[in-house]
C-alpha cells in the first residue's frame, strides 16, 4: 500500500479558499441541487465498494473472500449508501410535503414525548424483523415544537454560507464520509475532510466516490495528521469544526497540550479554539445482562451477540462492548462466560493495525488475575475476558476505552432484577467512562412482566447515554441512519464525555430535542444478525444490501434473504 504525503500549507490554503468562496451558494442551494448531490455521492460510494472492501482488507490484514471481510461491506460502504439514500429521501420528502417524515410518536413512562424512527419503511421492517427505534426527546419539547423545528436548517437558515473541517476516523470507513454528509446535507455546510493517517488509503477513494462534490466546491478532502489537523482549526476561513476520535484529541483541540497552561485555560473557562466544534468520542461502554427466567437457547443467543459487539472490527469501534456487568451471585454467571469465551475463541485473532492497541493490551491485562484468553498466532491479539473485577475499585478498565480485544466482567447487586437494574445503572453511571452507548440484555419474561417491566424503563430512563439498545448491539444505531448518533446532550467541553452534537439523524430532528436513542430487539430471533462470530455470509449480504439500498435492485432481495437466513 502507497503511503501518502500529508498535503502542505499551500495546499491546506487553498483549499480552505475555495470551499469559503462555495459556501454562500450551497447555503441558498435549491433542494433539488442538494438531492441530486446526495444521489451522486451514493452512487460514487456504490462504484467504489469493492475498492472500498479491497483497500481496508488489506491495511487490516482480512481475506477478502473471507467470513471476517463481512465487517468491511457492511460498516462500511452499506452503512455509507443507507445513510446517503435516507438523506436524498427526506430532502425530496421535505420538497413534496414541507417536512421530513417521523413513525408514531408517543410518549415514555416518565411522560416525555417518543417517536419512532426505525423502521422507516416496510424493506426494513422485512430486513430487521421485530427491531424498532425511537427517539425519547428532552423534557419540554412537544409535537408542535418537533414538528416545527425538524430540517431546520432547510425552512429557516441559520447562515449564509459556513465550512466545517471534519477530522476522520480511521478505525471504520463509513465514519468520515457520513459526517461529511450530516454537515453537507443536515446543516448546509461545506465541508474540509482530514483523512486520518491510519486509513489514508480511503481519501483517493472518496476523492473519486465524491467527484460531483469536489468539483462543485462544496467539499475537500486532505492528508495529514496531527500538525495539519492543528493548523487547519486555527484558519480563520474554518468556522467550526468536528471530530470523531478519542478525547485526548478533543482536548488537545479545545484546550491545547498537557500543562499549565492547558489546566489554567480549563479552570477559567477560556478554551483555546474559538469556534464551535462538535464530536462523537468514544467510551467504555457496558453491557448489563438482568437476572430472570432465562433459557438455554437465550443465553446462547446473547452470550453470541456480546462476543460479536467485541469481535467485530478487531473492536476497534467506539462501540464496542467493554465491561460486561452481571447481577452478583447469577446462577448463570459461569454458563454465560463459557458461552462467551466459545463464541470468541471460534473467531479467527485479528492483527493488531490499529496504532498503539498491542501496548495498551499489555498495560490492561499485565500482572490481573482471572485473565481468560484464547490463542493468538503471531502479530494478532487474543480475544481474552478479564473476569472479577471489583466494582468499588478504581480500575483503569473502568475509566480508560480499551480499543482492543479485551472484555472486562464485573457484578454488582443481587439476583432481585429490580435491585440489579438500579445498580448496575448507578455503577454505569457514576464508574464507567463515556456517554455514547449502552446495552442490555434482558431475557423474554422481564419483557413481558408487568411487575418488573416498569423497573426496565426505569433502567433506560436513568441511563446517560445517546443510545440504549435492549437486547441487540448499539451498533445497529449507528448504521440505522434515521436513529440519531452521538453521545448523551449537555456535556461541557470541559468534561465532554462522549462529544456533543449527534451525527447520520436523517430524519433531520433537531439535535437540542434529543434526549437518547432507544433500540428494541427480541431476546431471540430466527435470523442471526450479521455482526455475529459464527456469520458465515457477511460479504455477500453486503453487496446484496448495497444493491438493494444505492437502486432499490429488488432483484437483489431474495439474495439478500437467502443470505440472511444462511448466515
Amino acid at each position: 500500500m502507497t503511503a501518502l504525503a500529508p498535503a502542505d500549507r499551500r495546499h491546506l490554503d487553498e483549499a480552505v479558499a475555495r470551499l469559503r468562496e462555495a459556501a454562500p451558494a450551497w447555503a441558498r442551494a435549491p433542494v433539488q441541487e442538494r438531492i441530486g448531490l446526495a444521489r451522486s455521492m451514493l452512487h460514487g460510494i456504490e462504484r467504489n465498494a469493492e475498492r472500498m472492501v479491497r483497500e481496508a482488507c488489506l491495511a487490516k490484514g482480512l481475506p477478502f473472500d473471507a467470513p471476517a471481510a463481512g465487517d468491511e461491506w457492511l460498516a462500511a460502504p452499506y452503512a455509507t449508501v443507507r445513510i446517503l439514500r435516507q438523506l436524498a429521501r427526506s430532502l425530496a420528502m421535505l420538497a413534496r410535503n414541507g417536512n421530513t417524515p417521523v413513525g408514531p410518536t408517543g410518549e415514555a413512562p416518565d411522560g416525555r414525548l417518543t417517536a419512532r424512527v426505525f423502521p422507516p419503511n416496510l424493506l426494513d421492517a422485512a430486513l430487521f424483523l421485530g427491531v424498532r427505534g425511537e427517539v425519547h426527546f428532552r423534557e419540554g419539547v412537544g409535537e408542535e415544537r418537533l414538528h416545527a423545528r425538524r430540517a431546520a436548517f432547510h425552512r429557516a437558515p441559520d447562515h449564509e454560507g459556513k465550512l466545517c473541517l471534519v477530522l476522520g476516523a480511521g478505525n471504520v470507513n463509513s465514519i468520515p464520509p457520513t459526517d461529511v454528509a450530516t454537515k453537507l446535507f443536515n446543516e448546509g455546510k461545506v465541508c474540509l475532510l482530514k483523512m486520518n493517517p491510519v486509513n489514508a488509503y480511503l481519501g483517493p477513494i472518496l476523492e473519486d466516490a465524491f467527484a460531483e462534490a469536489i468539483a462543485r466546491g462544496v467539499l475537500a478532502v486532505v492528508q495529514g495528521g496531527a500538525e495539519e489537523g492543528e493548523y487547519l482549526t486555527r484558519l480563520p476561513g474554518v468556522d467550526e469544526v468536528h471530530v470523531t476520535g478519542s478525547n485526548a484529541t478533543h482536548d488537545r483541540i479545545v484546550w491545547g497540550p498537557p500543562g499549565p497552561e492547558r489546566a489554567e485555560r480549563m479552570a477559567r473557562g477560556t478554551p483555546l479554539l474559538d469556534k464551535e466544534i462538535t464530536s462523537e468520542l468514544g467510551d467504555v461502554a457496558p453491557v448489563i445482562v438482568a437476572p430472570g427466567p432465562w433459557d438455554e437457547r437465550s443465553l446462547d443467543f446473547q452470550a453470541e451477540s456480546v462476543a460479536g459487539m467485541v469481535t467485530q472490527n478487531a473492536s476497534f469501534n467506539c462501540v464496542a462492548a467493554q465491561t460486561l456487568i452481571l447481577p452478583r451471585g447469577w446462577r448463570h454467571r459461569e454458563a454465560f462466560l463459557a458461552r462467551l469465551e466459545r463464541f470468541m475463541a471460534a473467531t479467527p485473532a485479528r492483527r493488531a493495525w490499529y496504532p498503539g492497541s498491542a501496548e495498551r493490551y499489555r498495560q490492561l491485562t499485565e500482572g490481573r488475575p482471572g485473565v481468560r484468553r484464547a490463542a493468538a498466532p503471531g502479530d494478532t491479539l487474543p480475544w481474552t475476558l478479564v473476569t472479577g473485577l471489583d466494582p468499588g475499585a478504581d480500575d483503569a478498565l473502568f475509566r480508560t476505552e480499551a480499543f482492543c480485544s479485551l472484555l472486562a466482567e464485573t457484578s454488582v447487586g443481587s439476583e432481585d432484577p429490580e435491585e440489579f437494574l438500579d445498580a448496575a445503572v448507578s455503577f454505569a453511571n457514576g464508574r464507567l467512562h463515556g456517554t455514547l452507548s449502552a446495552n442490555l440484555v434482558v431475557p423474554a419474561g422481564v419483557l413481558g412482566d408487568p411487575a418488573l417491566r416498569p423497573a426496565l424503563d426505569r433502567a433506560i430512563r436513568r441511563l446517560r447515554y445517546g443510545t440504549v439498545a435492549v437486547n441487540c448491539w448499539a451498533a445497529y444505531a449507528f448504521a440505522f441512519g434515521t436513529v440519531p448518533w452521538g453521545g448523551a446532550p449537555g456535556q461541557p467541553l470541559g468534561d465532554v464525555r462522549s462529544g456533543r452534537g449527534f451525527v447520520h439523524n436523517t430524519l433531520m430532528l433537531a439535535p437540542d430535542d434529543v434526549e437518547k436513542s432507544v433500540l428494541w430487539h427480541p431476546a431471540t430471533h430466527p435470523v442471526k444478525p450479521p455482526y455475529f462470530p459464527s456469520h458465515r455470509t457477511g460479504p455477500a449480504l453486503g453487496r446484496g444490501l448495497i444493491a438493494l439500498e444505492a437502486r432499490r435492485r429488488w432483484s437483489a432481495l431474495p439474495g439478500v434473504l437467502w443470505h440472511g437466513l444462511r448466515g
